[in-house]
Formats: structure tokens, sequence, C-alpha cells
């Protein structure tokens, strides 16, 4: 039967989702179960894996770019690799996802994801609340953008999406706003192109991320200084709860992705770079397109790969053979899982 008790791989998965704001519904191809011997279910490795298998989700403060945020968290932790999901300018604060040692790999799938600001915007006049309404309802939808003289990137113009602008509070001069776009978005353009289109000028007075993909503000979102506390606490007193708080296990970083959950006996052909077969699948998302990134999941919850799947769910769920997802990532140690393929020389 399958692994669903309490505590179990899928449970994790949604709680995850639920996390992102995804409700998944799964499609279960075959009755599987695992075997507790090998991998381990995320919330349940040692603190040492929990480490170099986790992700952070920082508060970023205002003066430091994000560059230097990781080079202090380096040091902090004593490891060589860390890495962010998305770049933060030195003045903006907010969300900034931080991945310590392996989780290094897969960080990178929340980068291109949707960002969510609030925005504190400067006009040069007073301006009347209705007109700022009607001009922000301009901006939603694709919009073209070049950017800004000081960014790092070509200036060549660009189409982004803004899917919402919501008016939060104005007074006079000032417009708070909160904006769900594409990655990549120039908010201070933004607030310029607005003030352009109510003839008095603006722009970006302040800028707070409150979402980057799965990572969001809530409970999660720590301080610098609730990650030294928990360091301290777990060096000087051996209590690793706090820690474990404040670092979550790699997981999280795909918890907005298509899922799909293979069979213990594909895990170590996936962990060694090969495609996802038909044979090895257990249960997927409905959400799952062709063409689309998705995560690799063991039926206890592990992250194996990333890949990218070569039909939609009810196209797979109804596939005997054939390939079925390309590997694109592998997260997993090829150790982990036992070696059950045999191959070409061993034929």
């Amino acid at each position: 039967m399958l692994y669903l008790d309490k505590g179990s791989g899928l449970s994790f998965l949604n709680d995850l989702a639920a996390k992102a704001c995804i409700k998944h519904e799964w499609i279960v191809v075959r009755d599987e179960d695992t075997d507790p011997r090998y991998g381990t279910p995320p919330y349940s490795r040692d603190i040492k894996s929990h480490l170099e298998n986790g992700v952070i989700n920082l508060d970023k403060p205002p003066g430091p770019t994000s560059h230097e945020v990781v080079a202090w968290i380096k040091r902090m932790f004593g490891i060589s690799k860390a890495g962010h999901g998305g770049t933060l300018d030195p003045k903006v604060t907010g969300v900034l996802p931080v991945a310590l040692g392996n989780a290094t790999k897969v960080i990178g799938s929340v980068v291109h994801t949707l960002k969510e600001y609030v925005m504190v915007m400067q006009f040069h006049s007073e301006v009347p609340e209705e007109r700022v309404r009607e001009a922000l309802k301009l901006f939603i939808g694709q919009i073209y953008q070049r950017p800004p003289l000081r960014s790092s990137v070509k200036r060549s113009i660009r189409v982004k999406t803004i899917h919402s602008i919501e008016l939060l509070e104005h007074t006079g001069r000032y417009s708070l706003v909160k904006v769900t776009c594409d990655p990549g978005t120039y908010m201070r353009k933004l607030a310029h192109d607005i003030g352009l289109i109510l003839g008095v000028g603006a722009h970006m007075r302040e800028l707070r991320r409150t979402r980057t993909g799965p990572f969001k503000e809530d409970e999660t979102l720590v301080k610098m200084q609730d990650v030294s506390e928990a360091l301290y606490l777990w060096r000087a007193l051996n209590d690793e709860r706090l820690l474990r708080r404040v670092v979550q296990p790699v997981e999280v970083a795909t918890a907005h992705l298509p899922k799909i959950v293979i069979r213990d006996t594909a895990v170590g052909s996936i962990a060694h770079g090969a495609s996802l077969a038909a044979p090895g699948l257990a249960m997927l998302t409905k959400d799952v397109t062709k063409g689309s990134t998705v995560a690799l999941f063991t039926l206890k919850g592990e992250l194996v790969a990333l890949g990218q799947a070569l039909y939609n769910a009810e196209e797979i769920a109804t596939l005997n053979k054939g390939i079925v997802v390309k590997t694109k990532r592998v997260y997993m140690s090829p150790d982990t899982y036992p070696r059950v393929w045999k191959s070409s020389k061993q034929q």
C-alpha cells in the first residue's frame, strides 16, 4: 500500500504545497510502499545533514547587498557554499531565500518565479487618490521596461507581466502599493513610469519584497539575529530546536513546482542521471504539463531531482513504458538508495 501514515512523504508534500498557497490534486498510478532502510524523511535528517540540505527564509536588512548577506551566512555556518534566490538592492528589505551547501543546486528554481513587493511611491506633487487608482489599472498586464542606468544587465527593452497592483494606502504625495509581477521587473522603473502617466513625476521611496516563489512573509521568515541565536544555542548548549526552525529542508524550495513521486526501485537510476520511465512512477500531481519543470520525490518526501515533463499528467498516468520526464538537475546523492538496474555491460 502507499506510504500514507502520519508524517508520510505524501503528507509532507501536501504541507509544502499548502505553505506555497497551492492545493495539489494527486493521480495515484501505482500503490507502492517504501523501504525504511534507505533514505530519510526530510524532517528526520540528523542536524549535520539538515544543514547541508537546508534553506533559510531570510529577512534581508537594509544596507548590505544580497551577496554580502550570503557571505555573512557562510562565515556564521562555517561553510564554503551558499547562494541566494534572487538579488535585492542594498536598500531593499524582505524575503531573501538563502540555500546552504547542497541546496544551492536547486535554489535557481526560486529565482525565476513570481515576486511580490510592497512599495512606497512618492509623487512630485499631490495627486488625488482616484487618479492614482486609475493610473495603476493601466499597468496590469504586459508592460515594456528598459533596465535603469544603474542596473548590471544589458539595457535592452524587455516585456514583463504585472499580475496585480493593489493600492493599500494613499495620502497627498505618497502611495503604498502591493505589486505581484514577473521576476526581473524593476520596481524603481515602474514607479517612474506611473509618475509619467500621472504627469507629476514619481520615484520609489521604499521597497520590501514580501514573496518570492514559495517563500513569503510568514512564521518561517527569520532575521540575521535569529540565525545567530540558533547557532549559539546549538554550539554552546547542544540545543538544535531553534536551528531546525530557522533552517528548513531543501524540499521547501520546490514547494511551488508540480510534483512526481517515484518508486524506490527508480530512485537509484534517477540519482545517477537517468530520465524517468513510466514504470518508475508512483503518483503525480494534476498540474504537471508538457514542458513544465517538475520536482521528483521519493515516497518519503525526499527531493531526488528536477526534470522536464514530456507529457501532461493525464497522459503520463496512462503510459506503461517510455520516458515521461527528462532529468535536468540531479539533487540526491547516488548512493542513498540501492542500485537495482543493470548497466549495458552487465546485460
